[in-house]
């Protein structure tokens, strides 16, 4: 999802992707971890920066409130 998609969104759904996001990267490192592989590794990537994407626009509403 896009910063400006994001942007759109409440808090609380803000909150509630990042939860996944997290999620989805600790499974992936799990994986990766116990098979030494991955299917495709530019998703540990793209999940990681698409949890500083969220963690950023939560503080920026935060602070806006």
């Amino acid at each position: 999802m896009k910063a400006h998609e994001l942007r759109d969104l409440t808090l609380t759904e803000l909150e509630a992707r990042l939860k996944d996001e997290r999620d989805a990267l600790q499974n992936l490192r799990f994986t990766k971890s116990v098979t030494g592989q991955l299917e495709n590794p530019a998703r540990l990537r793209n999940h990681r920066r698409e949890v500083a994407r969220l963690v950023t626009i939560i503080k920026e509403k935060s602070s806006a409130e």
